[in-house]
């Protein structure tokens, strides 16, 4: 054995300073947690989550409490205030017309938003429930939901509201609030909803043949109590992630289709008829505050969907993120 030089001496510690310790215990009793809440735990670490929660608090309180934005009426109009400056209350100035430029967005983010939520929710769920047939029972009904899928995607979504809603303002060119809303989310969920429907299909197909399935049907569950209870809520991850990105897709939609005067009715204060009415000051190139801040608001939002769409996609498939 060779000898030890200087400075290569080893102290060991006596076994009574440095006690073993269970680091790698595992509590047997311990109920195990769920893709859920595995998830929630990384999403309240994500910076982007609390960005999107930060922006989406903000345009929530402006939708329910307006008068804590702005006091004014929006709908309330006078010609001799046509392009009048900012001023006490009146942060943005007026429109062309003389309506408060502040009032007006904060009130159209009701409209707005209310379309792309009610729009989303109702192509969540057709989606949901067409693509989770087509990948269970598979055969003849597979193929007959995915080609009328095929059908329905092909057609270019604003070009076919537009259609639609065409027709409708032939036929009912008087409607109140919130039937001007409803005709503009039938018009998008009629031809948005074959996006959720492959999602749903491909998660359904990738889940059905698990062990855990065959172990629920070697126990005596049903068809439909194994789709039911334990193919669709662990299929909804990319679902929920469509779902959360495909709202301000629909939130641009309606602004869109308003913009061409197709959309929400005038007497209907939202962002997309707003930005209608700036056309004129956009192409002259002056008082362009009355286009920027609908349009700013307008952009926000979508960023804040976004940017949850991002985050709770990280959260459902860490893999994702180590791509």
């Amino acid at each position: 054995m060779s000898e030890t030089r200087p400075g290569q001496e080893r102290f060991v510690a006596p076994i009574d300073e440095t006690p073993l310790r269970a680091i790698d215990a595992v509590n047997v009793d311990a109920v195990p947690e769920n893709q859920w809440k595995e998830a929630w735990k990384r999403l309240r670490t994500s910076p982007l989550f609390w960005l999107a929660t930060l922006i989406l608090l903000v345009i929530a309180t402006m939708i329910f409490f307006p008068s804590l934005f702005s006091s004014a009426d929006p709908n309330k109009a006078s010609l001799d205030n046509s392009f009048a400056p900012a001023g006490n209350g009146h942060p943005f100035g007026y429109t062309q017309q003389g309506a408060d430029v502040w009032a007006r967005t904060v009130h159209g983010a009701r409209a707005s938003v209310a379309v792309g939520l009610i729009t989303t929710i109702m192509t969540a769920v057709l989606g949901m429930v067409t693509g989770a047939i087509a990948g269970f029972y598979g055969g003849i009904v597979d193929s007959l939901i995915s080609r009328l899928s095929d059908i329905f995607f092909s057609i270019p979504l604003l070009l076919a509201s537009i259609v639609v809603i065409s027709v409708i303002n032939n036929i009912w060119p008087d409607r109140g609030f919130w039937a001007a809303v409803m005709v503009v989310v039938l018009a998008l969920a009629l031809f948005a909803w074959p996006q959720i429907t492959r999602q749903m299909r491909g998660a359904v197909l990738e889940i059905k043949n698990l062990e855990f399935v065959d172990a629920a049907t070697a126990i005596g569950a049903s068809k439909l109590k194994n789709l039911g209870r334990h193919i669709v809520p662990n299929a909804l991850a990319p679902v929920i992630v469509a779902s959360t990105i495909s709202l301000g897709v629909f939130i641009v939609a309606e602004s869109s289709l308003s913009f061409l005067g197709l959309g929400l009715p005038q007497n209907v204060v939202s962002w997309g008829n707003d930005l209608s009415d700036a056309q004129n000051q956009v192409r002259s190139g002056q008082h362009l505050n009355v286009m920027f801040v609908p349009a700013t608001a307008l952009a926000v939002t979508v960023l804040g969907f976004i940017l949850l769409g991002e985050a709770v996609r990280e959260a459902l498939d860490p893999k994702a993120r180590k791509k």
